[in-house]
This record gives structure tokens, sequence and C-alpha cells, in this order.
């Protein structure tokens, strides 16, 4: 069993709220839900939706039909009537998001007590909503009792983010610094309530990315765990305090969620387009961490362990993300897999120059040969404990010479998608250090594909770059307008590429 609900309307009605509210419920009840948000960069009108997914096995994306599809302004049915099922239906006659909740609680033959909990725990208006919400439920007279009574799981509803600011505070962070740029402005949001818990903590709003950066090196140079925050664009201004933090062995963790571009680009929208970026920027030679999840309790390890290099081995740690693994929220089971991080800082001398073990500035051609060959040997070092960690994981069916790679945020539509399909899926979490150890899958596959959210398929780059593979371009599924793939057209695609 597996049903879409798409709800839809302008900025300001509350489509991102009543979606929240039903996958709640949903999630008490023990169904396993997905729910992603599509906003424009408007504060009200536009056109907005979220598209909610829930199944009684786990599900990890969105499908592009959809069963019910809820109305709050005319232009959604306009705009999405043609993705509707042949037996779908359309909720639509009124503007107030409550008054369609009592309707879908109706539809699901969901309890209008359950309802009425949610909307007490909501607070605000609960009079005017319970109101709405009543005389829907009353007026809905269609039946969609697909759900039956199920036992409870240890289930939650998490978002990339919380997932994020989970790892952090669970890592000992003190500061974190950011200027808010979509998407990555919701890591804000978590982490500045949990200064009134965490003893020490702080959340701090500076004035550009530069000024970010900049406080980030002082705060971690002097022993603090520091992360600073950002999108793409912003990134670019943080590059020289990148460079600086290599330089001057400051354990600073960065955080990209990126969104498309170049420059501005698509502001509330998704991509995968900073892979490059990421792994490269900044000036000299000089090596980074570069980590990236695929959910949200992958979310909360890969901070963990970014911390836990960073703070190690005296240098930058980045985990990459973007709109869609950052905004979506996934219903999750199990626990994460944390690691303690020691924080060894000495208070001696930082100096973006080269320089000599105490930190000061030196142009003796036998110590900037040492401190290349330092950095370096950190290099190798860290290769070679990384694999202590899951740099990759393995899904699908084991055996097949059929294979699958990819990274990121791809990895819900693709675990949905591959389900009785002859292939093996390859997820990485480990960019920089590479895990050399998926060579041998790689070169031993009948037919390799790679999956990603943008045009020109760097990651097939940095494949044929670390094990001399090279990925045909007709193998290259790439998605590049926006938005996070569908499982049902991926499934569709990866089929067509196999023959």
């Amino acid at each position: 069993m597996k049903t879409t609900i798409l709800i839809g309307g302008k900025a300001g009605q509350g489509p991102n709220l009543l979606a929240n509210l039903l996958s709640d419920t949903l999630i008490e009840d023990g169904y396993y839900v997905f729910n992603t948000r599509d906003y424009e960069s408007v504060i009200r009108g536009g056109h907005n939706f979220n598209l909610v997914t829930f199944s009684d096995e786990p599900i990890f994306s969105n499908e592009s039909k959809i069963d019910v599809l809820v109305c709050l302004d005319d232009n959604t049915e306009k705009l999405h009537s043609k993705d509707l099922k042949k037996n779908g239906i359309i909720l639509k006659g009124s503007s107030e998001n409550m008054f369609y909740a009592g309707r879908l609680f109706k539809l699901f033959c969901l309890p209008f007590q359950t309802l009425d909990n949610q909307l007490k725990k909501l607070g605000k208006k609960y009079d005017e909503n319970i109101a709405n919400a009543k005389k829907g439920y009353e007026d809905e007279k269609k039946s969609f009792c697909k759900l039956e009574k199920r036992k409870i799981k240890e289930i939650k509803l998490i978002g990339g983010s919380k997932g994020i600011a989970d790892g952090a505070i669970e890592s000992g962070i003190k500061f974190y610094y950011a200027y808010p740029m979509t998407p990555a402005t919701p890591i804000l949001f978590e982490l500045a309530p949990r200064q009134l818990d965490v003893k020490d903590f702080h959340t701090i709003e500076l004035e550009s990315e530069i000024a970010v950066v900049m406080a980030g090196l002082g705060s971690a140079s002097v022993g603090a765990k520091t992360m600073v925050g950002t999108s793409g664009g912003g990134f670019d201004l943080m590059t020289e305090g990148l460079s600086m933090a290599c330089q001057a062995e400051i354990p600073l963790i960065l955080y990209n969620a990126s969104r498309p571009g170049p420059s501005t680009g698509v502001a509330t929208y998704t991509g995968q387009g900073d892979l490059n970026m990421v792994l490269y920027s900044g000036h000299g030679e000089s090596f980074r961490l570069v980590l990236v999840p695929g959910d949200p309790i992958e979310c909360q390890e890969i901070t963990n362990q970014a911390f836990y290099f960073s703070e190690k081995y005296k240098l930058p740690s980045i985990i990459l993300s973007d709109k869609h693994l950052s905004e979506s929220l996934y219903s999750m089971e199990g626990k994460p897999k944390l690691v303690k991080s020691e924080n060894p800082t000495e208070l001696i001398r930082y100096n973006s120059y080269e320089h000599n073990s105490t930190g000061e500035a030196t142009e003796n051609a036998e110590i900037i040969k040492q401190g290349f060959e330092k950095r370096i040997k950190k290099e190798k070092e860290i290769e070679k404990e990384a694999n202590k960690f899951e740099m990759f994981k393995i899904y699908g069916k084991k055996d097949s010479k059929n294979l699958l790679v990819s990274y990121g945020s791809t990895k819900g539509a693709i675990l949905d998608a591959i389900h009785n399909l002859d292939i093996k899926f390859i997820q990485i979490l480990y960019l920089s250090p590479f895990p050399q150890e998926i060579e041998k899958e790689i070169k031993q596959a009948k037919k390799v594909l790679v999956v990603e959210n943008n045009a020109t398929s760097p990651f097939s780059d940095l494949i044929k770059q670390k094990i001399c593979f090279s990925i045909e371009q007709k193998n290259k599924i790439l998605k590049y307008d926006g938005r996070p793939f569908f499982s049902d057209e991926l499934k569709q695609e990866i089929e067509r590429r196999l023959g």
C-alpha cells in the first residue's frame, strides 16, 4: 500500500503546516512517511506545495502520480490535475488549510480526536482551527480507507537539517556561525533553540559569509568546536578561509546545503552541482575531508565523523548536502552510530603563512618542504583511518552484474526505484578520501549506471580520476531542473538503460 497526497496553495495559506500535521499523525499510527516541500522564493503568493507519500513499508521518496490532490487555491488544480491517477480524488472549495485537515482525516478514516489533539499541541488559533477542521470532517463524504490499525514501531519523522544539528550537538559543538542562505538556513532554526538547553553552546548570525568563516576560524583556533553553514554562493566567499584552515591547521567544520547555480541560480530548489567546488576550492595544494550523507540518520553520523577527523588531524571537514535532503522529512528507524571526538587544541600562533612548529611565518626552504610533507602525511593517515568507518554502502541485489553508483540525496529515490530490479546500488559517503575498495565492484560489473541531480555528472569524473574507470554518457541518469528524482520515473529510466 502506497499513497501520495499533494497539498498546494499560495505561500501563506499553510500547505506545509497541513502536510506536517498529517505526516505526524501517520507516523504515530505506525506508517512510513516521506514529506517533501516545493516552494518559490516569495513570502506571499506564488505556488507552494508538499508531497506526502505514506506506506506500510519503508519509503524514502515520492512518486510522480498523485492519489489525492488538495487544492487550497484554483491554481493548484490547474497545475497538478494532469498528475492525478485515474481513480484519484480532488479536494477543493475552501482556502482554509484546517478545513482540509478535517476532510483528509475523514477520507483516511483517522479519528477526529487525534486531529483535535494535534491542533491543541499546535496551540495557535485553536478555536478557529478546530471549527474549520470540524466543518471539513463533517462535509467529507468520500472514503479512501486503506489504513489498518498497525502495531506502533520505533519510527521517527526527521529532516536532514535536524540530523546535521543533532550530530553537531552530540559531537560537542560550541559555536555555529551562519549568514542566512536557503537551503542552509534551517540549521539556524534547528540549532538556535538548543542554546537554552546545551551549556556553553552559541548560535550566531553575522553580516556576511566572509565574517562567518573568519569568526569560525577564530573560535576553532582557541579550542571551541565550531561549524559554519551556507549554500554554494556563500561557500564561494568562504574559500579563502578554507585555505587558511588547511594551512594554519584549524579544525573547522563547513556545512554546504547546495542548490542549483551558477550565481543565485534557483534559490529554493535542489541540485548537486557543488561537488567540484567542495573538493577543489581554495588555492594551493590542500587536503580536506568531504563527507556526503544520504538520509537524516547518516546526517548525524557524518557530522559526528567530520568533527572526529577535523579535531584529530587539525584540518577542515566539509559536509555536503542539498535542499532535498536538508528540508525533506523522512521516517527513520534505528539510532545513529556515533564516536567521541577529542579536542587537543594547543594555544599557539595560527598563521596563514607557511610556518614552523610554533606558528611563526617562514620562508626557509627546508621548513616549507616539511610543511607540504606534513600535510601529505596527514592525508595518507586519514585515508587509512577512514576505512574504520562506512565509506560506502551496498544495497539491492548483491550478486548482480548491473551496478548503480550515486551519493547524497538521490539515495532515497534509488532505494525505492530498485525494488525487484536486477541491480546493485553503491552509495558513496566519503568523497575525500575516496573509497578505493569500490574499484573491484565497479570494474567487475557488466554495466555501470550513475545517478546525479546535475547536468554534467562531476561524480563520474571523480570515479574516472580515482579508479580509472570511465562511465559512458548513455549510462548517466541526470536530472537538472531543480527538482529531485521521483522513484517511479527513475525506475523506468533504470530499466531503459539496462535494456
